[in-house]
């Protein structure tokens, strides 16, 4: 299938990015859960790495924003993906913003969105999280419902973090979205302190409950400046965090500001953002420890910008934009080249 995916790209993306994205994630869902499945497997070497108390068959995962649903683990479990991390959920099912508020930028690969945590809600991810055949490390990506007030959000993130504690590997809180007003307020001060404290207290009952510890991790903005970097770090370390993600996505636009929806509302990602999600992740590591695990996304798109993050200090990689460009080959270039 890797090798049919040029010819696809074409014609996917002679259409609407956002109905691309969703017609193709209905043929994965159907072809994940049909004999079919080993259409879309391909080998990618072993490479473990030891990260949040767990060994990962390599160190290249899908980032959360491809499969807010959990539709299509099976399908994506197929392609060598390291680890898998689907979401952004929130408690309720919401449309998100109004379209258009997905725009593809081919000429620098990139891509902006301002969808707005559009999903299904925390009982279909929960269903589909228990049908789901993968055997793998699965992250599942957290977030707060749009109409929810500023002073309850931290509920929202409890809830979702209760529901699928039993079914993730690891759990990502998602306070760096730019499409959902007020949601990165969340990264800095007393607003992060008490967000940390509840959901830090709710994995312990978990933890308790279940005798499985699901390891916390936090996903930030590339938007950070070096201070309010190291300032965050000082309260994920506080609140004994276990990890944390580096980064969403930019809203600066001067690398694409004169090309075509350069200036579109919303989130860019890929090559773009890159760089400055290097820094950030340079002076996470400078601000924490030596073992504190980093997970670094944003433009990778080739083996060379994966070991950029790695030598900035991450221990695993993600991709998404890079991976619509590339298709599933990246995956097993990336790892092969690593």
């Amino acid at each position: 299938m890797q090798f049919l995916y040029p010819a696809m790209r074409r014609w996917l993306f002679s259409r609407d990015a956002e109905w691309s994205h969703d017609f193709t994630l209905k043929q994965l869902h159907r072809l994940g859960r049909s004999p079919l499945a080993f259409l879309l497997k391909q080998t990618v070497p072993s490479k473990p790495v030891e990260c949040l108390g767990m060994t990962f068959p390599n160190p290249v995962g899908l980032a959360a924003g491809l499969d807010k649903n959990a539709n299509c683990i099976d399908a994506f479990a197929q392609m060598g993906f390291g680890f898998i991390e689907v979401g952004t959920v929130t408690p309720r099912p919401q449309l998100g913003n109004a379209k258009p508020r997905m725009f593809r930028l081919p000429e620098a690969r990139a891509l902006i969105n301002r969808m707005g945590f559009n999903n299904g809600g925390l009982d279909l991810m929960v269903e589909n999280l228990k049908n789901t055949k993968y055997s793998g490390i699965l992250g599942v990506n957290i977030g707060k419902n749009k109409d929810t007030p500023e002073e309850e959000g931290p509920e929202d993130f409890r809830l979702c973090l209760e529901r699928v504690y039993p079914y993730a590997s690891y759990v990502t809180v998602n306070i760096s979205s730019p499409n959902t007003p007020g949601l990165r307020d969340m990264q800095h001060g007393k607003q992060l302190a008490r967000l940390l404290s509840v959901l830090k207290a709710e994995q312990q009952r978990q933890h308790q409950a279940t005798k499985r510890y699901v390891p916390l991790v936090v996903k930030i903005a590339p938007d950070l400046d070096q201070p309010a970097v190291e300032a965050l770090a000082e309260l994920l370390l506080e609140h004994s965090i276990d990890g944390v993600i580096a980064t969403n996505t930019t809203l600066e636009r001067h690398a694409v500001a004169e090309l075509e929806h350069g200036n579109e509302a919303g989130g860019l990602s890929g090559p773009p953002v890159h760089e400055r999600s290097c820094d950030v992740i340079r002076w996470l590591r400078a601000a924490t420890h030596a073992d504190f695990p980093i997970i670094g996304v944003g433009g990778i798109d080739s083996a060379k910008s994966a070991q950029e993050k790695l030598d900035a200090g991450a221990n695993l990689v993600q991709i998404y934009t890079g991976f619509i460009y590339s298709g599933p080959r990246l995956i097993r270039d990336i790892v092969t080249k690593l």
